[in-house]
């Protein structure tokens, strides 16, 4: 999947996390879960050598390849999820759950991707959630229309929370 729709990804679990600490939609705490969720849920790609990530932290995105860590293990994993979980655990609670549920929205999104996620690294097996042949192709007609769903989403979900008065 594409850097759009990732932070599209985080941008959603952000707005979730929002909703369900009930905090106000016009306050400081929303922009920030909203700018930390937008960077989070791009995050895991630093192991791709190209992308916007891997290029904002070139040190990291450098001795990940180093160490040969390849696309979609270790940063796509759930050893690297529990590490990142417990690494953020002096956040105060909103913005734990903001970066970690953006953050795992990515490869949650990969495994919809032929290629799938080796979510049990070291394990090298990889897992997708569909067969090839619905599986959503990185930069396709389709990963754009899921995009644009997940934008829609995060539109709606405010806008819902404003309408029911619990923002």
């Amino acid at each position: 999947m594409l850097q759009r729709t990732h932070g599209a990804a985080g941008v959603l679990a952000a707005e979730w996390v929002l909703h369900v600490y009930e905090v106000p939609l016009l306050s400081w705490e929303t922009a920030g879960a909203l700018m930390l969720g937008c960077f989070a849920g791009p995050l895991a790609d630093i192991d791709k050598p190209g992308s916007v990530m891997a290029k904002l932290f070139f040190p990291l995105s450098a001795l990940l390849r180093l160490l040969q860590i390849h696309h979609r293990t270790l940063t796509h994993s759930f050893a690297f999820l529990a590490l990142l979980g417990m690494a953020l655990m002096p956040l105060p609670p909103l913005y734990f759950w903001t970066f970690l549920l953006a953050y795992a929205s990515h490869p949650l999104i990969d495994l919809l991707n032929e290629q799938g996620v080796a979510l049990f690294w070291p394990v090298k097996k990889k897992v997708r959630l569909l067969p090839k042949f619905m599986a959503i192709d990185t930069g396709s007609p389709m990963e754009s229309l899921f995009c644009f769903i997940l934008v829609v989403l995060c539109f709606w979900l405010p806008i819902r929370d404003w309408w029911h008065g619990t923002f």
